[in-house]
């Protein structure tokens, strides 16, 4: 049974700095995965994702700022947030499937990843 745990959320001040992490069990082989976020009133957005090559994207307001990585060791994706800026406030899924992207946009769509996390709460203040 394919599961994954986020951990990590909280509130920071604007400029400063969070580690969300998701611990993935039960899947066979190394799948897609991204960080996706949600806002009150907003659609859920892909922020980072990362291929099962290794392959990464980011959604163009956080690139330079986030950071996707993942330790095969310990089944664990992280996402690394630095600069933290009040719009990056939300609930932060992370998520897995097996999607065959055509190309690297393919990895932010939230429609094409299977398996998702019960997500963690962000909340910058500015």
């Amino acid at each position: 049974q394919e599961q994954l745990v986020e951990s990590g959320g909280g509130s920071v001040q604007a400029g400063g700095s969070l580690r969300i992490s998701c611990v993935l069990s039960g899947f066979a082989d190394t799948p897609d995965m991204g960080w996706f976020r949600q806002a009150p009133g907003n659609e859920r957005e892909g922020v980072a994702a990362r291929d099962k090559l290794g392959f990464i994207t980011y959604l163009k307001s956080v690139k330079g700022r986030f950071t996707i990585s993942l330790d095969n060791a310990k089944k664990t994706l992280y996402l690394q947030m630095d600069n933290l800026k009040p719009e990056d406030t939300g609930v932060y899924y992370c998520a897995a499937g097996y999607i065959d992207a055509k190309s690297g946009s393919w990895l932010l769509l939230p429609n094409l990843y299977n398996f998702w996390g019960q997500g963690t709460q962000v909340t910058v203040s500015s």
